[in-house]
């Protein structure tokens, strides 16, 4: 969903006025950490793209090269200052160490999964290459999954926009993506937490 202040019309327009600057920018921030609606301006611009108003390839190379530079940016971040961070909010959370160190074990664990698949994934989009970071993922693994996950990400929003623009308004498209996106951010959910709860069944019937 978008903040309130930035509405689909303010976002139509930003990518109109900046073409592919804004496709890049949108979704560098985005994957640097800030909860920025790069997704929807990247769609934006693949709808722009329908309609001849802008290049394919451009969106594309924008979108793909954000992505990428977006998620390194957070990758180091987490990796130089982040494990401080987390402790703090976890301190704030109330969630104790033990639990973070499980945490990031697990998500280390699956990283490169992460990294690649959450792209397609709003929450996990934005804090992928931070978590990764991290969990001392090695960099050249990190950069693979990075930038394989970025294009085809690229080329799925930006080509599902750029048909589906030719066919249906833009709000309806907008409103199907948000849908699979929360549909995504369900399934993985149930895949986390389901193994924790079949873990502490299993640890209450021992005890």
């Amino acid at each position: 969903m978008l903040p309130e202040l930035i509405t689909l019309e303010t976002l139509h327009e930003i990518a109109r006025e900046y073409g592919y600057w804004a496709v890049f920018s949108g979704i560098a921030l985005e994957n640097a950490g800030i909860p920025l609606p790069g997704e929807t301006i990247t769609l934006i611009g693949g709808f722009l793209s329908g309609s001849g108003e802008l290049e394919y390839w451009g969106v594309w190379g924008a979108a793909t090269a954000g992505a990428i530079l977006g998620d390194n940016f957070g990758y180091w971040l987490g990796r130089w200052g982040g494990w401080p961070l987390l402790l703090r909010l976890g301190r704030f959370f109330r969630l104790g160490e033990e639990k973070l160190i499980e945490a990031r074990d697990r998500f280390g664990a699956n990283a490169g999964k992460a990294v690649f698949l959450g792209r397609f994934v709003a929450l996990l989009r934005i804090f992928a290459g931070p978590m990764a970071g991290i969990a001392q993922m090695p960099y050249w693994r990190f950069v693979l999954y990075n930038a394989a996950g970025a294009a085809v990400w690229a080329s799925a929003t930006v080509s599902l926009s750029f048909f589906a623009g030719r066919l249906v308004p833009l709000e309806t498209l907008m409103e199907w993506v948000g849908q699979l996106g929360l549909a995504l951010l369900l399934v993985i959910a149930l895949w986390l937490a389901v193994p924790l709860w079949l873990e502490s069944r299993k640890s209450d019937t021992i005890i």
